[in-house]
């Protein structure tokens, strides 16, 4: 705990999507009056506060991934100091796929102020967009870049039974639907969302196989969360299904039996049955 009472304090602000209007006015006014504003963009931040008729009078910094861990003491400094420090991204909530958590976490272990001024969220906005059942959910942050990666990453939620929400660039949805497809299977729900609350606001739902279809004909452009439905409980993945996953292990360096152990494990299948799959394939 903290020996003396500190002036200062944290606060961490989500930021419209896109649409400007809706920003809070505890945003409008935090903006204005934070002594130091640490924004991942702050050519973004200053159009902001333009499109919101708000003056910003505090210090702006650069706090973007790469500079987030040296921006950390001296911002704790400001705090320490007794001055307001607001952290902004481009767009939804600091800390979430977005810097912020380090800084969070810093300041909690000193004890010093942190508050959050609520808002805008592409991950519960797509979720009420998708039409799919999400009263329990998990957030995947963006799907790995790696294609081997990325499939071992979608063989744990072959049996996940809450909805999932990931992030993903346009560049890369296609292929990441194309192995969804292969190792969820065609028939799985899910619904991709761009350019959330923009003007060209898109929701496509449907099973993966037409979103991959449509993702495949591109090009697709804009900021783009996927959801996906959760996993029926009678929908485990054929063992058949999980070969390909298991093979990306064993190319990465793992034992057959333990890359079969981990990705049963993640798919809720036997084994066994796993194992006798995978060296039926090598034959």
């Amino acid at each position: 705990m903290s020996a003396e009472p500190v002036s200062g304090r944290l606060v961490l602000a989500a930021t419209p999507l896109g649409d400007a209007g809706d920003a809070s006015e505890r945003l409008r006014a935090a903006i204005g009056t934070a002594d130091v504003v640490a924004a991942e963009d702050t050519r973004r931040l200053r159009s902001l506060a333009a499109a919101l008729g708000v003056t910003v009078t505090g210090r702006v910094i650069s706090h973007y991934d790469a500079v987030e861990a040296s921006r950390l003491p001296g911002l704790l400094d400001d705090v320490r100091a007794g001055r307001t420090v607001l952290v902004v991204t481009d767009a939804g909530m600091p800390a979430v796929s977005d810097p912020g958590y380090r800084l969070v976490a810093a300041a909690a272990a000193e004890d010093l102020p942190v508050t959050c001024l609520p808002g805008p969220s592409a991950v519960t906005t797509a979720l009420v967009l998708s039409g799919l059942p999400c009263e329990r959910f998990c957030f995947e942050g963006f799907a790995p870049r790696r294609a081997g990666e990325r499939r071992r990453w979608l063989a744990t939620l072959a049996a996940e039974p809450r909805a999932t929400v990931f992030f993903e660039s346009p560049h890369r949805l296609a292929e990441t639907l194309a192995d969804a497809v292969g190792v969820l299977g065609p028939e799985r729900a899910a619904a991709v969302c761009r350019e959330l609350t923009k003007t060209h606001e898109e929701v496509l739902r449907g099973p993966l196989s037409e979103l991959a279809e449509w993702a495949a004909v591109g090009p697709v452009r804009g900021e783009i969360t996927v959801v996906l439905a959760g996993a029926a409980p009678s929908a485990a993945p054929s063992v058949e299904s999980l070969v390909d996953a298991v093979e990306e292990r064993v190319a990465d360096g793992e034992r057959l039996k333990d890359a079969v152990a981990a990705v049963a494990q993640a798919a809720g299948v036997p084994k066994r049955e796993l194992y006798a799959a995978a060296l039926a394939a090598r034959t």
